[in-house]
């Protein structure tokens, strides 16, 4: 079964909030062995949800359509339902309740706009939201549903695990995707897809191999469908490996904060990070993670030189000689914070981000990172764009990058 997502609402195509729930419903869905037929985005006009409608059946058997559905003027989701499928608006009682019920535990007073929203379809199936007040709504065309949800994140998230995904599963057979995800990273998505030509050109059929690259690294996604073919993308993942050699890092689709909060934990071990052009970004990556306090003591941001003398022992003699972009440098920073910090493992980092600053032996985008594991220091210089922005995402990449390389291949005992 095809699904379409559909999103609805001007603040999407104005740019004034990032559609972040198609990316999540593409994902869960994906998972649980749908097929998704395409993404749409359209304003708040009902003709323009209206075209979209249409074209989405014409591709798909299941429409999702998030916005549009709260109780101000501009949420014009419903009644166009009710203009699409040819029904009115009727006033629900278990709807107004469910309602009262959020509203009596918020301590909030229901007014008449949010009381507005027990109207619903008359030939629709009516779910209740569990998060919020905006009911979702359960059309069927023939053979073909359209479900309209809210459009907070939140709200969607928990109709769509609890509600709609299970109903979708009783009501469709869908086939299993299978998949395997395989980092990589010292190596250009270009290059890497001419090492892999060969391999691509014998996948066998039903098989996709697929780039994703982000700051630093490429993941490869290994995929294929249906339950029958285990075994298969199992020795396919096999042969993938044997190929990348020295470029694969991890089989696994979780972040490299995540990956590498894994690897401390099994280890034993704690790290600390001394950051001077990531301004703590690094740091913030890492306690994005839920546990991190297991393993991340903390960390010296030395954003200026004096801080990098004064709270990291980096000998001023060093800096004026190698400069502050330098092995030296970042050696005695990753020296110190680690010593300072009582951790068996840190990160350092010094480099050019940008838009200034950079000169001809060093030019913007450089930068130095050292890596230490107990006894063990590396420590490496890296060019990575000429965007600042991007420079900081992958300078925080590669530092996280070169730690789990370090604790992949090597045995430290914290």
């Amino acid at each position: 079964m095809k699904i379409e997502i559909i999103t609805i609402g001007d603040e999407i195509l104005i740019g004034q909030i990032v559609d972040t729930n198609a990316a999540w419903m593409g994902r869960e869905l994906t998972q649980c062995g749908f097929k998704i037929a395409a993404i749409t985005t359209v304003g708040d006009q009902s003709e323009e949800i209206i075209r979209a409608l249409d074209a989405g059946f014409e591709r798909a058997d299941i429409l999702l359509l998030t916005g549009g559905v709260g109780p101000t003027k501009d949420d014009i989701t419903k009644h166009t339902l009710c203009q699409y499928f040819h029904t009115a608006l009727t006033f629900s009682d278990e709807v107004l309740q469910h309602i009262e019920s959020i509203f009596l535990k918020r301590n909030i007073q229901l007014n008449q706009l949010t009381r507005n929203q027990a109207y619903v379809p008359v030939n629709s199936t009516v779910i209740q939201n569990r998060e919020g007040t905006a009911p979702i709504l359960w059309f069927e065309k023939g053979q073909k549903i359209l479900v309209s949800m809210p459009g907070v994140p939140f709200e969607m998230k928990t109709a769509m695990t609890d509600d709609i995904i299970p109903r979708l599963q009783q009501q469709f057979l869908a086939k299993d995707y299978l998949r395997r995800s395989y980092l990589v990273s010292g190596i250009t998505e270009s290059a890497l897809a001419m090492r892999l030509a060969e391999y691509e050109n014998r996948l066998p059929a039903g098989f996709s191999l697929a780039y994703l690259p982000s700051y630093g690294y490429i993941r490869l996604r290994l995929s294929a469908w249906g339950e029958e073919r285990k075994e298969e993308i199992r020795q396919q993942g096999r042969k993938l490996r044997l190929i990348l050699g020295d470029l694969f890092v991890a089989k696994s689709e979780k972040s490299l904060e995540r990956l590498l909060g894994e690897r401390l934990r099994k280890k034993g071990l704690t790290v600390s990070t001394a950051e001077s052009c990531t301004g703590g970004y690094i740091a913030h990556r890492i306690t994005t993670v839920p546990g991190a306090s297991d393993y991340f003591e903390g960390s010296i941001v030395s954003y200026d030189n004096h801080i990098k003398e004064e709270l990291l022992e980096v000998d001023q003699k060093t800096i004026e000689t190698s400069g502050v972009v330098s092995q030296a440098v970042v050696e005695q920073m990753t020296l110190s914070v680690a010593k300072k910090l009582k951790t068996d493992c840190s990160i350092a980092v010094s480099g050019i981000m940008g838009p200034d600053g950079g000169t001809r032996e060093k030019p913007v985008g450089t930068v130095w990172i050292a890596t230490l594991c107990g006894n063990e220091i590396l420590s490496q210089v890296y060019h990575v764009g000429n965007s600042r922005e991007e420079n900081i995402e992958r300078t925080a990449s590669l530092a996280i990058l070169q730690l789990i390389k370090m604790l992949t291949h090597k045995q430290i005992n914290g």
